[in-house]
């Protein structure tokens, strides 16, 4: 396994890291026609089909699979959803959705028993610190509900890939991008279900009615470009990189999401936005690069 990239895969990763950045925007811009609910079950359908009829049910158990779908499906972009359309500005979801390698790490070692460490400690502080920089100064864009739907959606995240972790490592040759399309299967009946109940037949109706070829665009690029080609590279050079070479890369996704935000939607970047960037893209670095940099202080040691 090469631990140093290669021009033409960095510039591939980059490609993905910008696709799930610009990808707040898109959001933003369906959310326009389409209720949060519907979108999402519209979204996770083109996820399933037709990718299942090409690519074979993954062998893990049923139950991790709906889990998963769940997880990402209502609880990440279910929420996701529901916090842009109205509650929070689509640069800072890109950026507050990004807590979740914090709860990945705490739901794991909630499981492990195992303690954080120093520089875990401080990373979450950061993050943390961020987090409030945002809360004062909520506004008509960035609302405290906002703010906590896009928390509980990184929360899902976070839960989502410890299910996703403990069927990778029960399955030999797990296929990720078969796991994903097979998972979406489940998240689709959920999300009608709430989708019927709380936007309602006629609001449903109305809006797949008035869908047009750019909302058709948008929501195929959910599933096909943000899904499907995002995942399916991503898990192509982990395969290739270690880790601590790829997931640095995924630090872009707030830089993409909130410039794209600030282009194509005009939101603003004061100085508090910029301080929040920093303190949670930097608790995020330091979580992320440390070891790495600790480890190669230690490889230069006579």
């Amino acid at each position: 396994m090469r631990s140093h990239i290669s021009l033409n895969h960095a510039l591939l990763a980059l490609i993905v890291v910008a696709i799930w950045g610009t990808n707040f925007v898109v959001i933003k811009e369906a959310l326009a026609t389409l209720p949060p609910f519907l979108f999402a079950a519209l979204r996770f359908a083109l996820v399933f089909l037709p990718a299942a009829f090409f690519l074979k049910r993954p062998n893990v158990p049923w139950q991790q699979l709906a889990a998963y779908g769940i997880l990402i499906g209502v609880g990440q972009f279910g929420f996701v959803y529901l916090s842009i359309n109205g509650f929070i500005a689509a640069g800072l979801a890109s950026l507050v959705v990004q807590t979740q390698v914090f709860f990945t790490i705490g739901l794991a070692m909630f499981f492990s028993c195992e303690r954080l460490k120093f520089f875990q400690i401080v990373a979450l502080l950061l993050a943390v610190s961020g987090i409030f920089v945002i809360m004062a100064h909520t506004d008509g864009d960035t609302t405290p509900l906002g703010l906590f739907m896009m928390l509980i959606a990184a929360l899902s995240w976070a839960a989502g890939n410890i299910v996703n972790r403990h069927s990778a490592q029960t399955t030999q040759n797990l296929n990720m991008l078969a796991y994903v399309v097979w998972s979406a299967a489940y998240a689709v009946p959920p999300l009608v279900v709430l989708s019927l109940l709380f936007e309602g037949v006629p609001l449903i109706s109305t809006a797949i009615a008035h869908m047009t070829l750019g909302t058709w665009g948008a929501v195929l690029w959910q599933s096909v470009a943000n899904s499907l080609f995002g995942y399916a590279i991503w898990g192509w050079l982990l395969a290739r990189y270690p880790t601590a070479t790829i997931a640095p890369l995924s630090l872009l996704v707030p830089v993409f999401g909130m410039g794209a935000a600030f282009v194509y939607l005009g939101e603003l970047l004061p100085v508090w936005k910029l301080i929040a960037a920093t303190l949670i893209m930097g608790g995020l670095a330091l979580n992320l690069l440390w070891p790495k940099v600790v480890g190669m202080l230690r490889m230069q040691r006579p």
